[in-house]
């Protein structure tokens, strides 16, 4: 993680750093206190890894639906080195009964550690079922791998997202790192995890979309 130099993504250097390496997540509670809860499950990335709090998403994103004029409560449920299968496992207990809307924002792992995107798909799958069983607006949020890793590779990766949320009928942001991915000004050292700017760029970008969902719960 000391390393700053740009990054290559190999796949054996994509398996080494990042968000494969097991970090354990900052400790993100429930911020703010009144208007429709907003969950967002996910890994390093909405955990808020290598930021002080108040700069990682959830807070960040609570944030910018203020300023949308969008009272809300976001709930941070990212965990650093999930996959998408360890998401599916933790969601029941991981995503309170009261959320009304969640932004699934897992996969990056996957990526980083050469998951089948058959397995990922299937995953994800499983966590739109439930939550479409559990009544709960849902925002997918997507991901994209890079093609040095392989186009082919890459190209079913980035399939997965669109697909699902067309047949889930679940809204579909295409992907999380829009506007960040590879600007060494938006990024840590790692070049992987947003620094505290990069964050906002999201949770601006993201804001509208989870407006636009919320608007839609009773």
């Amino acid at each position: 993680m000391a390393d700053t130099r740009p990054l290559t993504f190999s796949r054996r250097a994509l398996v080494a750093i990042g968000l494969s390496s097991g970090l354990a997540a900052l400790p993100i509670s429930a911020f703010a206190a009144r208007g429709k809860v907003v969950t967002i499950l996910g890994d390093s990335i909405t955990a808020g890894y290598g930021l002080p709090q108040a700069a990682s998403l959830p807070i960040q994103l609570h944030a910018a639906l203020e300023k949308l004029h969008v009272p809300n409560m976001v709930r941070g449920a990212g965990v650093s080195g999930d996959t998408s299968a360890d998401g599916a496992g933790r969601m029941d207990f991981s995503i309170r009964p009261d959320t009304a809307v969640v932004v699934v924002a897992l996969g990056g792992n996957d990526i980083l550690q050469g998951v089948d995107p058959k397995i990922t798909r299937a995953n994800l799958d499983r966590i739109l079922t439930r939550l479409k069983a559990r009544h709960m607006g849902v925002v997918l949020a997507g991901m994209h791998a890079p093609r040095e890793i392989g186009a082919g590779y890459a190209r079913d990766f980035d399939a997965i997202y669109p697909r699902l949320a067309k047949a889930h009928g679940v809204t579909l942001y295409p992907d999380l790192l829009a506007g960040v991915e590879r600007n060494p000004a938006l990024n840590q050292a790692d070049a992987i995890h947003p620094n505290a700017k990069g964050v906002m760029v999201i949770a601006a970008r993201l804001a509208p979309v989870v407006a636009k969902e919320l608007a839609k719960r009773p």
